[in-house]
């Protein structure tokens, strides 16, 4: 699939625009700043890569901290390539892993990948994005393809890898699939000639198998921009497996409420990397004598990026009403239990939390309760009762 805008805007070689792009959120780019800034100094509209695995039905802020770094090349009038994993997708990444990661079938992969563009459209403009899906190219490779193209890399330079090697030194199996990955994504910068490629530092081997590509098959090889990377709302690297995400398509009340239950200690990697407010007021926001009153702000403009200010403000009456005078928000979701029986079930699969482990861990810390019963959950398989949940500080439900 390609959908393509017209109406492109003049690229801009604005200097502190491009500075700003080259510094904020950004861990390492290659071969190096002066290359790219070079590249953008030279007025010619950039297409900037982006892939995106359709691991999840959901993207989270993690990944809105890239998302927000192509807008800065967006605004400078420069073409996003979107490229949806629905052939890398099946066979699966395990850059960040400490293990093999399960394949997914071809149907999950498309029931995920339904709402991405939507998603992106919560930050990006249409008219300068191409949105593709590498299965358009990757699926008609063959054996004699491949093996071209493996040969620009070496078994030493795979497991030489920080995380692979670690699996390796604790007798932990790699399958070969996962040698595959690389390549895959690698190509996906042929296919659609990226002169830029972002993506997170855990990335970087991935990255650079497009620039060993692209010079393979005599194209320029790509810049490479490498994002920070987030911790989630419990501290850790923020994934969808660890289920302490905040996705883009939360609702207004449990994406502020998410927002408020992040470690103060954090608060600067938020606002620096998931936000636009201008570093001199984040500084001010965390000089404040109460960090609650920084994290207040944080969340409202979360939320306003992703459902607008109407909404923030709503939330934010919300969560002020909810926690300093012990109401229950006047807003609450409403799910039908359509003859699910337990609480897993009607939780998981009505996605109000994002998996079982997710679950598993809330029930666990005490952290579910039925409201209207006055009964904190201690099992997840228990028989799904009527009345308002509580789930962790800051989201509820209704089941009916």
């Amino acid at each position: 699939m390609a959908m393509f805008w017209k109406s492109e805007p003049k690229v801009s070689t604005d200097d502190l625009k491009i500075e700003q792009l080259l510094v904020r959120s950004v861990a390492e780019i290659l071969p190096s700043a002066e290359s790219l800034r070079s590249l953008l100094k030279s007025g010619r509209q950039l297409r900037v890569k982006l892939g995106i695995d359709p691991t999840s039905p959901n993207l989270h802020i993690g990944r809105a901290v890239t998302i927000l770094k192509l807008k800065d090349f967006q605004d400078l009038g420069h073409k996003i390539v979107f490229i949806i994993g629905d052939a890398t997708g099946v066979v699966g990444d395990t850059s960040d892993k400490e293990s093999e990661r399960p394949m997914l079938t071809a149907e999950q992969v498309q029931t995920n990948l339904t709402s991405y563009v939507e998603q992106m459209h919560k930050l990006l403009r249409p008219e300068l994005m191409e949105v593709r899906r590498n299965s358009e190219w990757l699926l008609k490779l063959n054996y004699a393809d491949i093996g071209e193209q493996a040969d620009q890399f070496s078994v030493a330079d795979f497991i030489a890898r920080e995380n692979i090697k670690r699996r390796l030194d604790a007798g932990k199996r790699v399958s070969l699939r996962e040698v595959l990955y690389p390549l895959m994504q690698g190509y996906d910068s042929v296919a659609v000639k990226a002169d830029v490629e972002l993506g997170g530092t855990d990335q970087k081997f991935n990255l650079l198998a497009g620039r060993s590509l692209q010079g393979k098959f005599g194209q320029p090889p790509q810049n490479i921009l490498m994002t920070e990377i987030i911790p989630g709302t419990d501290g850790r690297k923020m994934s969808s497996s660890w289920g302490n995400t905040i996705n883009l398509n939360d609702a207004p009340n449990d994406m502020f409420g998410k927002v408020m239950s992040i470690p103060d200690t954090i608060m600067m990697h938020y606002f620096t990397h998931t936000t636009r407010l201008p570093i001199e007021r984040t500084q001010e926001l965390l000089r404040l004598e109460n960090p609650r009153d920084a994290k207040l702000e944080l969340a409202s403009e979360i939320v306003s990026m992703y459902h607008g200010i109407d909404a923030s403000r709503e939330a934010r009456r919300n969560f002020e009403n909810t926690f300093s005078k012990g109401e229950i928000p006047d807003h609450v979701e409403v799910i039908h239990k359509k003859g699910l029986l337990t609480v897993l079930d009607v939780l998981v699969q009505n996605k109000v939390v994002s998996s079982n482990s997710e679950l598993r861990r809330l029930v666990e810390q005490g952290a579910v309760t039925n409201l209207t019963l006055k009964k904190k959950i201690l099992n997840f398989n228990e028989a799904a009762e009527e009345g308002i949940y509580r789930i962790g500080k800051h989201r509820f439900v209704k089941i009916i």
